[in-house]
């Protein structure tokens, strides 16, 4: 199974100055954007609107924190307002954190997973039904 990467844009809503742009996995498996609690900080000021028990892939859990507002940029798709969900992480060897795109986001902005061309492609209509 292929992998698909997605370059994000990841502001601040409240103070703009602090942003942070980067490449996550696109995970539609996954619920939130996850980032490591390491770079909470970067966002300065955000809100922490609930502390949550996350399952992770191997069925273990893990206390998690989401935050927001922040404002997301998702490759060429519409701007977005989501929350971030921020956890405890081990870089791994390269010192990488492993950066997750969950399906809400993915929603939002209006992009579907292309499991063929191993692409994420606009969603032509929204499903009201």
């Amino acid at each position: 199974m292929g992998r698909i990467v997605a370059q994000l844009k990841l502001t601040n809503f409240a103070d703009p100055g602090k942003a942070l742009s980067l490449s996550a996995l696109v995970d539609a498996g996954a619920a939130y954007i996850t980032l490591p609690n390491a770079w909470r900080d970067t966002f300065g000021e955000v809100e922490q609107l609930a502390e949550i028990d996350v399952e992770m892939a191997d069925q273990s859990t893990k206390k998690g924190c989401v935050c927001g507002p922040i404002r997301v940029k998702l490759g060429e798709f519409r701007p977005i307002i989501a929350e971030v969900l921020f956890l405890d992480m081990e870089p791994d060897e390269d010192g990488e954190y492993e950066l997750l795109v969950g399906y809400i986001a993915l929603e939002q902005a209006g992009a579907a997973v292309d499991m063929l061309g191993h692409r994420l492609v606009h969603v032509k209509r929204v499903d009201l039904k």
